[in-house]
Formats: C-alpha cells, sequence, structure tokens
C-alpha cells in the first residue's frame, strides 16, 4: 500500500500511555465529545495498576475503534506502517493523506466543521482514530 501524500505525525503523549498489555479502549459519545478510556502504562509513567486514563476529543465529528493490531502494525497491514513513526502511541496527523478516509467504518456523531485536526492512537489490539477540535488527557484520581 503505496501513499502518494504521506501525513506528518506528531506525537502527544509524552509522559503518559495506554498499557501496552491489556489497554482494554472504551469510546464513549457524550453530547458533541468522545471520550477515550484506557488502563495506563504503569511500568514506565507515573500510574497505578489498573489506573485509568481518558482522552476527550472535543467537537468530535466521527470516530473509530478499527481491528489493525500490533500484529497487523508489524505486518504492514496498517495503512500508516512504515509512514507512522510507531505504533502504540497517540499521534495528530497533518498534511496530505490519501489514506484517511479508507477505512469503512467511521461512527459519524456530529456534522464536520473548520478547523477539524486528525487524532489516531495505536494500541494493542486495535486503533482508535477520530476528527475533533482538541482534546485533552486526564488520568483518574484514586
Amino acid at each position: 500500500m503505496k501513499m502518494l501524500n504521506k501525513p506528518a505525525f506528531m506525537k502527544l503523549n509524552i509522559d503518559w500511555n495506554a498499557d501496552p498489555n491489556v489497554p482494554s479502549p472504551d469510546v464513549i459519545p457524550d453530547s458533541s465529545s468522545i471520550r477515550l478510556r484506557f488502563y495506563l502504562n504503569p511500568w514506565i509513567h507515573v500510574a497505578r495498576r489498573d489506573q485509568k486514563g481518558t482522552v476527550t476529543f472535543a467537537n468530535c465529528s466521527r470516530w473509530r475503534l478499527g481491528p489493525t493490531n500490533d500484529e497487523g502494525w508489524y505486518r504492514g497491514q496498517c495503512r500508516y506502517s512504515g509512514v507512522a513513526p510507531g505504533g502504540g502511541e497517540f499521534y495528530e496527523l497533518t498534511g496530505d493523506d490519501d489514506h484517511r478516509d479508507d477505512p469503512p467504518d467511521w461512527v459519524c456523531s456530529n456534522a464536520p466543521s473548520l478547523g477539524q485536526r486528525h487524532f489516531l492512537f495505536y494500541f494493542r489490539d486495535e486503533t482508535f482514530e477520530c476528527f475533533s477540535a482538541d482534546w485533552h488527557y486526564q488520568a483518574d484520581q484514586a
């Protein structure tokens, strides 16, 4: 799968990340926002075992939790394999992207608006993507 135009990937999760083994991501629609909850990685970041984090995407127009897992990533079965810096991370994609609309499983939640940004989070067993105006991360409290 060769891309004519390649997006740029900016890593957003600098001092936090999802559990690399069983992140168990859950998408929670909430009016015009989408909340993505998952278990945090307690081995390389400050997090308790079984602690969850939430990324909230404001003014989300569409999202998907797709089937590409880490094996698919390393076998080149993901449309961004070989283009993205690495799997298991949270990115914002910018620039041209010939394949951004390829997945057939988008869930439309609101009408698209100007200023929508493309976000991508690679988990072990699936991939989350969305188009939204902004994002915010918060670790759950005790």
